[in-house]
């Protein structure tokens, strides 16, 4: 891998996890990003998942879904054991993870936050999710992401 790793990629060489680094170039506020991540790394959007901080009854909660969904907030309190749920403030986001938005990975967070993961996920052999930095993706299976993060599975999308 080109440069240096990120606090994720560091967790999965650790662990002994399979993975693979996948660079890609799509500006930060090219609209449509998830799409066009999916579109440079020449898979399906559907298998690019986005990493969301939120707080579930004033819990922060990474919500894990794809690039081609939205967040179902109400679906992910209830995954989640909560009430409400709404996006967390951005500068808690990158306090709590170690991660600049747009680079947030649900893995080597600065504090360890629970993690819901979109049940879409499992339909996949692999998934890609933030390697931790912008223009960096990382492949693994969804099996080992949820190992890694204690994530729970739920359907949070909405398509």
């Amino acid at each position: 891998m080109a440069g240096k790793g990120t606090p994720a990629t560091a967790l999965l060489t650790r662990r002994g996890v399979r993975h693979s680094v996948h660079p890609y170039d799509v500006p930060a506020d090219t609209p449509g990003y998830g799409a066009a991540v999916a579109q440079a790394l020449g898979v399906p959007a559907a298998r690019v998942f986005k990493s969301l901080v939120t707080e579930v009854d004033g819990a922060l909660t990474v919500a894990v879904v794809p690039v081609d969904g939205e967040l179902d907030l109400k679906a992910l309190a209830g995954a989640a054991g909560g009430k409400r749920a709404a996006l967390a403030d951005r500068a808690l986001a990158e306090r709590a993870t170690g991660y600049v938005r747009g680079g947030i990975s649900p893995l080597g967070q600065r504090k360890r936050l629970p993690t819901v993961l979109d049940a879409s996920a499992l339909d996949f052999p692999t998934i890609y999710v933030s390697a931790g930095r912008r223009g960096l993706q990382v492949q693994l299976a969804p099996a080992d992401l949820v190992a890694l993060t204690a994530a729970t599975t739920a359907p949070i999308a909405a398509r």
